[in-house]
């Protein structure tokens, strides 16, 4: 849908909210009538050519006393759902008394199928009618919305009978779910809420699916595939799934079908993927959309998907779902849990201010394993899931869990700005259980962030977007595992790491005479006893060996243990005590995967020349994993040449007004006249 015609429809739109509530409601509770009224007159379009029809086939089943009569009540509107009322959108509008236009209006709504009414449930919408009638602006916002200055219908509408003057061209169901998104981004940022975090741009969404599609497309047989968002927002990611898998599979001569499953957790956005999906014209899709938390209610748990795609919210709190689930520390859901080789348990739970990475692990365990395609998977995450937690956190875990079962195909770096809420970096992750035999263990990094072409006009934060063109160049790259400036292909273990612990031993020096608190001991003649002890060292007994001043004092360990605080100071001259660390001089080090040698050259290398007395604490020794864009495709700034520096610092002195010479010239005398 062109730019220009979106911006209309939606200024439009926001224009009615001006118009008609601006005395009624605070601008906040504006999305309150504007989102579910914006869907009912897309769905009181779509049935007004077979509104007829429904009401004599209505008649038919009353005079036959049929009771369910909503499957061949739907079957005659031509979709999903119908409405059995007696009215259409713009028949309520001859309504000269209120109270009338309440009734009618509410047996409108009444009228529609089930599958609406959980739509409109969601929205809570009946809660405003007594507001608006009591207002009397009911009347007015219906009018505004079947106004022959917008066109909500998928139909296009024409200036002349000849249908050859175009007035509006028609609006398909991406370019309503964008007009949804679009007005929610709107309606959150005048209420200083997180704008569009459920909308990825379709530009985002197509390079997506020709991701995920593309590698496999000649693999397609005749069959029925399957495509998940756990995170679905309106819909819109499914829908261009399912175009795209349409598309490659119709070139290649096969015929599938494709079943759509999500899950949503906000009412409003629900509401509008179900309301999308119904307008596909089949209803049992809808009913694959789950309403809830993904996370602490997953509607899916058993399902397998054959295809993945999904833009999760990131940087997004997940305590509430925490809690729900028993509290982060006691959370056991094997999702978010996995064990490692020997048995022992590895926690994959993120911090609780970010979940964006339980909704890829949500994912994995959804992965078919006995099927030739296996799974693939496409997820947008901002730079957090590739580098923060260091070795041992759930994050890092995470990506331990991902990368050592070879899951992971290619990490894309995408331009900032490319999204409507936020103008971070972004990247797409490319997972796939069944990788081709050239990219097992290994990941492709593609470095697509200067690959942009700049919008005419901003959407929110969003200032560039990918083309047609740059969609290819970046799948092209993709699959040829191309090495570049912009791509690189690394194995597996590039990306791991030991965190070791560095120990140096404790050395203390003794100093006997020091006082030693009496309140350390319970009995007066308990202290005495060990001044005593201490006093009948033998001279010349080291002090700056511990070891041999506690053997010598005869005391048991306990009571050494007490004392020692007291009578010793740390200095590096004294003798080593063995076994023991001085965690001041305590220091943690990143070894990689791939050093030459391993943890043991890197010691000789790196900390033994320095330290002799150093060693690893290897019960503390952790592996990690992480991902670094900045260390691959590190591009430093070019310097300045002499000649542009020289200019400039004359260009900064004429501007000065000549002051550095005087500065200059002033020293200069100073140091004539000493």
């Amino acid at each position: 849908m062109d730019n220009q015609v979106h911006n209309a429809i939606v200024n439009f739109i926001w224009g009615i909210a001006d118009d008609c509530l601006r005395d009624v409601y605070v601008r906040g509770k504006y999305r309150d009538v504007i989102l579910p009224m914006t869907v009912i007159r897309r769905l009181d379009a779509l049935l007004e050519d077979t509104k007829v029809a429904v009401l004599e086939m209505k008649k038919r089943l009353d005079a036959a006393q049929i009771d369910n009569q909503w499957p061949a009540l739907c079957n005659t509107a031509g979709h999903a759902f119908c409405n059995a009322s007696p009215f259409l959108l713009r028949d309520l509008t001859s309504r000269a008394k209120k109270q009338t236009l309440k009734v009618d209006f509410i047996a409108y709504l009444d009228g529609f199928s089930p599958n609406v009414q959980v739509i409109l449930d969601k929205f809570k919408f009946r809660n405003q009618i007594d507001t608006m009638v009591e207002a009397d602006i009911l009347g007015a916002v219906i009018e505004k919305f079947v106004s022959p200055d917008i066109n909500l219908s998928p139909n296009p509408v024409y200036k002349d009978a000849d249908k050859t003057i175009l007035k509006h061209p028609g609006l398909d169901n991406h370019g309503m779910g964008t007009i949804f998104e679009e007005l929610i981004r709107k309606f959150n940022e005048e209420n200083n809420e997180e704008a569009g975090e459920h909308w990825t741009p379709r530009d985002v969404v197509e390079l997506m699916a020709d991701l995920v599609f593309l590698p496999i497309a000649d693999q397609i047989k005749d069959a029925t595939y399957s495509c998940y968002d756990g995170a679905c927002g309106t819909g819109g990611m499914l829908t261009v799934a399912q175009e795209r898998l349409l598309t490659l599979a119709k070139r290649r001569g096969k015929e599938v079908s494709i079943h759509l499953f999500g899950q949503e957790v906000q009412p409003e956005t629900f509401a509008m993927c179900t309301a999308d999906l119904l307008l596909k014209g089949d209803g049992d899709q809808a009913e694959h959309i789950g309403f809830g938390s993904t996370l602490s209610a997953d509607q899916h748990p058993s399902k397998q998907f054959d295809f993945m795609l999904s833009n999760p919210p990131y940087g997004k709190s997940w305590k509430v779902d925490a809690e729900k689930m028993g509290g982060k520390k006691e959370i056991l859901d094997t999702r978010f849990n996995t064990y490692l080789e020997g048995g022992e348990e590895m926690a994959m739970i993120p911090r609780t201010s970010d979940g964006q990475l339980l909704f890829l692990l949500n994912n994995v365990s959804k992965m078919k394993k006995d099927t030739p395609l296996g799974s693939r998977i496409a997820e947008v995450h901002n730079g957090s899931s590739i580098f923060t937690g260091d070795a041992g956190s759930g994050e890092s875990n995470a990506r331990r869990y991902l990368i050592e079962n070879d899951l992971v195909e290619a990490i894309i770096a995408l331009p900032e700005n490319m999204f409507y809420n936020t103008g971070i970096g972004t990247f797409i992750w490319i997972l796939s259980n069944k990788k081709e035999e050239r990219r097992k263990g290994k990941i492709q990094l593609i470095d697509a962030t200067a690959m942009k072409s700049s919008l005419r006009r901003n959407m929110g934060k969003k200032n560039c977007e990918f083309t047609p063109d740059i969609r290819k160049e970046i799948v092209r790259i993709f699959l040829d595992m191309e090495e570049s400036d912009v791509s690189k292909v690394f194995s597996n273990d590039e990306f791991a790491y030991w965190s070791i612990t560095v120990e140096r031993p404790l050395r203390l020096r003794v100093f006997p005479d020091r006082y030693i608190p009496k309140e350390i001991f319970k009995k007066e003649e308990e202290l005495q006893a060990v001044r005593d002890a201490i006093a009948a060292v033998p001279e010349g007994t080291p002090l700056d060996d511990w070891i041999g001043f506690a053997k010598a004092t005869k005391l048991k360990s306990a009571v050494l243990k007490k004392i020692r605080p007291y009578i010793t100071q740390k200095d590096l001259s004294a003798y080593p005590i063995e076994g023991e660390a001085d965690t001041d001089l305590r220091d943690t080090e990143t070894v990689p995967f791939l050093y030459d040698g391993g943890i043991n050259s890197f010691m000789e290398n790196e900390v033994l020349t320095y330290a002799p007395d150093a060693w690893v604490d290897k019960k503390k020794t952790i592996v990690g994993y992480e991902i670094s864009f900045s260390k691959y495709f590190y591009r430093p700034a070019p310097m300045r040449d002499m000649i542009s520096i020289i200019a400039g610092l004359e260009e900064l002195e004429a501007t000065s007004d000549g002051m550095l010479a005087e500065i200059m010239g002033g020293l200069m005398d100073e140091h004539k006249s000493i």
